[in-house]
């Protein structure tokens, strides 16, 4: 029987479909679970092993993966162990706050490759996004004029991203009628992805960092704002815009300060480290005895890791301003535990460095706010990884969604 050009066409695009599919499942595979051999693969993949040789192939060909032979000590032919290639294949990510932007080439095998500190952060300014465009193609020409390959960006911002259209709601001078990741994508041709700053340190910490063995935690960004991000089930919670976990910006404090956002009271203005560097500031310009007396006139050199230093050395001041800004952030995080009864609450930021400072005054808020059995089984740990939770969590949701099947 003869079949038509039609038919034809139909069986090889689906032919083709179905090793696109196949290639994806191994690439996120040994993305996620490093080296495999051929036997594995075919296991964990349901891939009969002579499809998965001529899938393999290709991917070696196109410098997706590398391969190398283990020895066993046995007779007969060593077994290849295949593992994502290190020295080709890279992710741009920009990790951009208020304060500052970091420009990091990584592999998939989540090593920095390369890495730069740029003095300028996230603002409506039109120069912001035109020093950005600029970063973005001098790191992209020089990576690949050295031989190796940008297959994606993704952009790590401070605000209320929409998941659906990639635009920043706080930053709103980032979305100009050419929007910033249309523009970078159609530079070079390559997807670009944009993520919440706190989603991307919790997505690290869940899989990289102490939540790595968690289904459920929350990771609290204390930073010059007060983040909450979330992981249910093993996945970031959004919301149906995006913007879920926006704890910063929860009114605590009814006759408290102005923040940043037009409201009253927020846990930003009491427990955020801008918070903390105001509470320092004034307490010094009222008098108070310390160790920080020395910047007194010259407040504004005041950094966060001088208070936490000097509170480590037993200064009373400091140590009350870091109780109180944990006791605070305690609060804040007890309406969080109720309403999504985590098991690991992770603390990350800036004042993370506080340690058990810090940890101490929000176990003790939980202990206080919280029903017992919300409670029993939550556990509250400082970062182990730091800001690489915000980098690796970034590579990683942009290598899920690279090798995802629609």
């Amino acid at each position: 029987m003869q079949h038509s050009l039609k038919e034809l066409t139909y069986k090889e695009s689906a032919v083709e479909s179905k090793k696109i599919k196949n290639k994806r499942n191994i690439l996120k595979y040994l993305y996620f679970e490093d080296k495999k051999s051929i036997a594995e693969l075919s296991e964990a993949l349901f891939i009969s092993i002579p499809t998965l040789t001529a899938h393999l192939e290709e991917l070696l060909e196109e410098k997706w993966l590398v391969g190398e032979e283990v020895d066993t000590k046995k007779q007969g032919r060593n077994p290849t162990i295949y593992s994502m290639n290190p020295d080709f294949k890279h992710i741009l990510v920009i990790d951009i706050t208020t304060r500052s932007t970091k420009v990091v080439v990584l592999n998939f095998r989540n090593e920095i490759v390369s890495e730069k500190v740029y003095g300028w952060g996230v603002s409506n300014d039109s120069s912001f996004r035109t020093q950005l465009l600029e970063v973005i193609d001098s790191t992209i020409e020089d990576f690949t004029g050295q031989g190796g390959e940008i297959v994606a960006v993704g952009l790590t911002l401070p605000g209320l991203i929409n998941k659906q259209t990639g635009q920043n709601k706080t930053y709103f001078g980032l979305n100009s009628e050419n929007a910033l990741l249309s523009e970078i994508s159609a530079r070079w041709h390559i997807p670009v992805y944009v993520l919440n700053d706190s989603k991307a340190t919790v997505f690290g910490e869940s899989l990289f960092g102490v939540g790595r063995d968690q289904n459920h935690l929350l990771s609290i960004n204390v930073d010059w704002g007060v983040g909450l991000a979330v992981v249910l089930n093993g996945q970031i919670f959004n919301g149906a815009s995006g913007f879920a976990g926006e704890l910063g910006h929860v009114q605590v404090s009814p006759d408290g300060e102005l923040c940043r956002c037009g409201k009253i009271g927020c846990l930003d203005t009491v427990a955020s480290a801008s918070a903390l560097l105001t509470k320092v500031k004034r307490g010094l310009s009222n008098g108070e005895v310390s160790s920080l007396a020395r910047f007194k006139d010259n407040l504004e050199e005041i950094m966060v890791e001088d208070v936490i230093q000097a509170a480590s050395k037993g200064d009373g001041f400091a140590i009350d301003i870091l109780y109180n800004i944990g006791i605070e952030l305690g609060k804040g995080l007890s309406v969080a535990v109720h309403l999504f009864n985590p098991r690991l609450i992770v603390i990350d930021g800036v004042l993370s460095k506080a340690g058990n400072l810090i940890v101490n005054p929000v176990e003790f808020a939980i202990n206080k706010h919280c029903l017992p059995d919300f409670k029993e089984n939550l556990t509250i740990k400082v970062t182990e990884i730091g800001d690489s939770a915000k980098l690796l969590g970034m590579n990683a949701f942009v290598a899920k969604r690279l090798f995802k099947n629609d």
